[in-house]
């Protein structure tokens, strides 16, 4: 009888690479965002240098010395590779290739893996290879030899393995083909959003940088039943699920993608559809982990990502998530928002608040109506009932006295 043998897939032991050109800079921070990176990729660190410099090196990256430095670090940890905390450009990854004798990763590589992991939809999969094919396009110069490299491990996952294999008119093809294919989803999506539209349902955006608890939020409000857990973009596909709030009112609660720093290019451009979703939703609920020490930074990155996808004069209330992890008595502030909340959404603490936000600011955006509509009048009043939500309703000789709250977008001028 034959033993089953069990196997699993060995860690990539790497080694960081970063550069600091300015004194203040959030270099070191941001290493340790790829180091968490690197382990939702499945590597494993092994090392970590930061190169103070007035700017990144053109050829290399880092200075000479440092390659030298790195190079005698590799071979004292058993390194497989190197990932450096910038977009490499085709120049500098293969100088570096050449001078340290392994694998040659970026930060941009190491994303465009966890995106390829966690992608589950259709969109999703398409969105990643497409991505992956224009940042490998874009390295495709001078690489040479490396595009018949095969192997496995960060960077060659699902459509990345296409990428070492075709050459640059193929690729080209490749790309042409998802766009189309992307752009038919992309009409589905406005369509989609047309009807909503119809229906005269808000809609207000979840956003906030990866890992804030956005899935976890929607979850808990709608019990939507989607994967939350604590991992950097641990969910790529956009959901969106309704929400009764008091007064018989309703407001659809669109997930989105988790923002980051040094958000890679290619993928703004591949999840373009997906993050616009806030920039024609109603309202924005911007979600912060309280308990992250960068929340401050995080916050930034959010604003500065909503400001590049033209997201402008939305109603925003922050929640400031994870507050269960905090010492009691923080202060915790947003100057960009019209509310700020307080909660843990895993543990319910500060959701009834967040209800009542939201149905109170769908009030602000609905007009009162006082009207007595005659029975010759029963279709307008029909879609006051059906737009608008009802607080009193009276029969009379003359017709049927309403009071009414109706959005303003829907009421007609005469009410206005």
């Amino acid at each position: 009888m034959e033993r089953a043998v069990k196997t699993r897939e060995e860690a990539e032991r790497v080694i960081m690479v970063g550069v600091s050109v300015e004194d203040g800079d959030d270099a070191l921070d941001s290493l340790k965002e790829l180091e968490e990176l690197l382990r939702t990729a499945g590597a494993e660190v092994a090392g970590t240098v930061l190169q103070n410099r007035e700017m990144i090196h053109p050829g290399t990256y880092v200075g000479k010395g440092k390659v030298e430095e790195i190079r005698r670090m590799i071979s004292a940890a058993g390194a497989d590779g190197i990932v450096c905390d910038d977009e490499l450009t085709s120049v500098q990854y293969k100088n570096l290739e050449d001078l340290l004798g392994v694998k040659v990763m970026d930060r941009t590589m190491v994303i465009l893996d966890i995106f390829a992991r966690h992608a589950k939809s259709s969109e999703g999969k398409i969105q990643v290879e497409l991505a992956q094919l224009r940042y490998g396009l874009s390295r495709l110069t001078g690489k040479g030899q490396a595009l018949s490299r095969q192997g496995g491990g960060i960077g060659t996952r699902g459509p990345g393995e296409k990428k070492l294999e075709v050459d640059r008119r193929r690729m080209k093809s490749r790309i042409s083909q998802l766009k189309k294919e992307l752009g038919d989803m992309v009409e589905h999506r406005e369509l989609n959003r047309k009807q909503r539209g119809k229906k005269e349902i808000p809609v207000a955006a979840i956003v906030g940088y990866t890992n804030a608890g956005k899935s976890t939020l929607l979850n808990a409000l709608t019990d939507a039943g989607i994967l939350a857990q604590d991992q950097l973009f641990a969910t790529l596909d956009t959901t969106t699920r309704l929400l009764e709030l008091q007064g018989k009112q309703q407001i659809l609660l669109t997930d989105t993608v988790g923002f980051i720093r040094k958000l890679p290019h290619h993928l703004v451009e591949a999840f373009r559809s997906t993050l616009e979703e806030a920039k024609y939703a109603d309202y924005i609920l911007h979600v912060v982990d309280a308990s992250s020490p960068q929340m401050e930074k995080q916050m930034y990155i959010v604003y500065q990502t909503l400001d590049m996808l033209g997201v402008r004069d939305k109603k925003i209330v922050t929640l400031f998530n994870k507050m269960d992890l905090l010492a009691e008595g923080e202060i915790l502030r947003d100057f960009r928002a019209d509310q700020t909340i307080c909660i843990s959404a895993k543990s319910g603490q500060g959701l009834e608040e967040v209800r009542a936000a939201l149905a109170r600011m769908l009030r602000e955006d609905k007009v009162l109506v006082e009207e007595t509509f005659g029975y010759d009048r029963m279709q307008q009043l029909s879609l006051i009932r059906a737009k608008g939500e009802i607080l009193k309703e009276e029969y009379t000789p003359e017709g049927v006295f309403v009071k009414a709250l109706v959005p303003k977008k829907w009421l007609p001028d005469q009410f206005l």
